[in-house]
């Protein structure tokens, strides 16, 4: 018996079990909220598949996203990594990766970590909203726009409030699954 899933996420073998896996699951750990930032940032005006079909390539060009390598990338480096056609090679967004290490960086010596700072955006926890189909879930809320005014004060790159919005899905800050979804009780 098939059980039933978000819309969004048919069809493609890679996007379903990013979907049954990881989305929507609250995540705490700095690490992986730093790869979200980091992919979120990249997915800017593309598609979500376009940068999961990519993210093993990431992975591996940008050292398994370790912040503390990334913040510290010479030009050297920033010049290869715009030669890699494993990764989405735009300048801007390879640059703010950069950037948005050393801004992550800081914002962890202030609050502790990095995941102390965002969960308090939602009170440390998520936000259960109630969609029958997905595509009534918003591109941003009030709220993205706070996060994402807040992060762009601290220095972060490419952190529009729909990208902020994608990230708190992703990292399960906010529960759009469909009510009807398999996950939406799970996660």
């Amino acid at each position: 018996m098939n059980k039933h899933k978000c819309g969004w996420c048919i069809g493609d073998p890679l996007y379903e079990a990013y979907h049954d896996e990881e989305w929507g699951v609250p995540v705490k750990d700095d690490a992986t909220l730093f790869e979200f930032l980091i992919l979120e940032t990249f997915q800017a005006g593309l598609s979500w598949i376009t940068v999961l079909k990519k993210r093993e390539n990431f992975r591996k060009a940008f050292d398994q996203f370790d912040y503390k390598k990334i913040a510290n990338y010479t030009e050297d480096k920033i010049a290869s990594l715009l030669q890699d056609a494993g990764i989405i090679r735009n300048k801007l967004k390879v640059r703010a990766t950069v950037s948005n290490a050393q801004a992550f960086m800081k914002v962890q010596e202030e609050f502790g970590s990095f995941s102390d700072y965002i969960w308090k955006f939602v009170d440390g926890k998520p936000i259960k909203n109630s969609f029958n189909n997905y595509k009534d879930a918003p591109a941003n809320t009030p709220l993205s726009d706070t996060l994402s005014k807040d992060l762009k004060k601290r220095g972060f790159k490419f952190v529009g409030t729909t990208v902020v919005y994608a990230h708190m899905q992703a990292t399960g800050m906010v529960n759009d699954h469909e009510v009807n979804c398999f996950r939406y009780e799970e996660v």
